[in-house]
């Protein structure tokens, strides 16, 4: 089967993307939209990375991290600039939903400077205090750790 010009094509993420998600990473992050996040960090974490190709081109990338049996996170949500407005983001959370519903997680968050997309999504702003596992494994290790600026949304994976 051949794929149709211009129909992004979700799929897990392979060695030769590293380099370009370092990339968008770093970029991002110079803007102050996300986190930073090390070559050696991405290769030990390839397994939670998926892309978004259309026509062969890398247009959006996400992660899935687990936490604890009930807790994933959202993570590294990239779509970049010549794909944006394009419902790539979605399709990449509906994508990361799917897998932690299939790994049998009962919730989902994400840290975001909008949450009003995650809303969008299904999911509710909640107090960073209910996340135990992501401020106590990550947060505390951040630089923003005692100013952070994101809001903390919370999407319940047992129902429909």
């Amino acid at each position: 089967m051949t794929e149709r010009p211009g129909i992004p094509k979700v799929r897990a993420a392979k060695i030769a993307d590293v380099p370009l998600i370092h990339h968008f990473l770093e970029l991002y992050a110079t803007k102050g939209n996300l986190l930073p996040r090390t070559m050696n960090e991405i290769y030990r974490h390839l397994r939670d990375f998926f892309v978004i190709e259309i026509e062969g081109h890398v247009a959006a990338i996400g992660a899935l991290e687990i936490f604890t049996e009930d807790l994933g996170e959202v993570r590294s949500l990239v779509v970049t600039e010549e794909y944006e407005r394009r419902g790539l983001g979605r399709l990449m959370v509906q994508r990361i939903i799917a897998e932690a519903r299939q790994l049998g997680l009962r919730r989902l968050m994400a840290l975001t400077y909008v949450p009003e997309f995650f809303h969008k999504l299904g999911f509710v702003t909640v107090n960073m205090d209910t996340l135990p596992e992501k401020v106590w494994n990550v947060c505390v290790k951040c630089y923003k750790y005692n100013q952070c600026d994101e809001v903390a949304v919370l999407f319940n994976l047992n129902r429909p």
